[in-house]
């Protein structure tokens, strides 16, 4: 069964999924953040009998998250253009003592779990020393958008945090999708199932559905 639907140029339709909103912790230091859960969102006055409601992804909702029918109004082109591999495919490998770390750069929404400023992952991947490694561990799994990945060895199984099946709405940014949820492309193409993604929501991003950082660019607020 499909738990979001992406409808041709317009909302998302999410089918009985709960709904919160997230916003990131005030630490300095990027790979201290955390993901802070700000409250539940009642949907109950935006769905249907079957529990179904509906996203905004054009950006224009005065409704948000919610739709409103703005995309109509705007001529909202929603086509998606993201890769449609699966991220085994696409990805980059690193070796890592640990493992492997693999990089789907299409995929960063540039939320900087990944650097701090003294240092990033793509240089702590060389690193023996154990500290690091464990902070590298933690910096890759906070990545939201699943750019960033590791395992034990090339063949094993992505080692992953367990997440919830949900949406959850990133102040001024875009829906982060956890939990395996099984996401439909309005052009019929699959979305490989996967334990995080984030969806565009600003309408802007150049990788539809999928987030690409582009909320920074154009000044994307929700309030």
């Amino acid at each position: 069964m499909t738990d979001i639907e992406v409808t041709p140029n317009g909302p998302y339709a999410v089918h009985g999924l709960p709904l919160i909103r997230l916003t990131l912790s005030p630490d300095p230091e990027p790979r201290l953040q955390e993901w802070v859960e700000r409250e539940s969102v009642d949907v109950s006055g935006e769905a249907d009998g079957a529990g179904t409601y509906w996203l905004c992804r054009c950006g224009g909702s005065e409704n948000k998250p919610f739709c409103d029918g703005h995309h109509r109004s705007i001529g909202f082109d929603g086509t998606e253009s993201a890769a449609t591999q699966d991220y085994r495919t696409r990805a980059r490998v690193l070796p890592s003592a640990d493992g492997v770390v693999r990089d789907v750069p299409d995929l960063c929404e540039h939320a900087t779990f990944c650097t701090t400023p003294d240092t990033h992952v793509w240089r702590m991947v060389h690193s023996t020393d154990p500290q690091v490694r464990q902070a590298m561990a933690s910096m890759i799994d906070h990545c939201p958008s699943g750019r960033l990945t590791r395992a034990p060895d090339e063949h094993a199984a992505d080692t992953e945090l367990a997440l919830p099946l949900r949406v959850a709405v990133v102040d001024d940014g875009p829906y982060l999708v956890t939990g395996m949820a099984v996401v439909t492309r309005a052009d019929g193409a699959p979305c490989e199932v996967r334990n995080r993604v984030t969806l565009c929501r600003c309408g802007a991003s150049s990788n539809k559905p999928f987030c690409d950082g582009s909320h920074a660019k154009v000044g994307f607020h929700d309030s």
